[in-house]
């Protein structure tokens, strides 16, 4: 038996927002992610770039925290950086 679902009109309304609000913050998650991912992949200008706008994008829609947008950028920029010091 379940135990949890809802009974008032409020509260079906408010489960049927969680799951949609849900639903975009998975997919902003995943791209956000992706493009991390590629950054860390190939370390190029471009899709650091990327990465930044995916990044800021889930924090103004508060999926992340803004602190933690803040230090994904950061450490993406450092091993960029690193990478080009390594380089030349």
């Amino acid at each position: 038996m379940v135990t949890d679902m809802p009974i008032t009109k409020s509260a079906k309304k408010a489960l049927r927002q969680n799951v949609t609000k849900k639903a975009a913050n998975d997919v902003r998650k995943k791209a956000m992610k992706d493009a991390v991912k590629a950054v860390k992949k190939d370390l190029t200008p471009a899709s650091l770039s990327l990465a930044y706008k995916k990044i800021d994008k889930a924090a103004k829609e508060k999926t992340i925290h803004k602190n933690r947008a803040s230090r994904l950028k950061s450490r993406l920029a450092h091993r960029i950086t690193k990478s080009k010091s390594a380089v030349s």
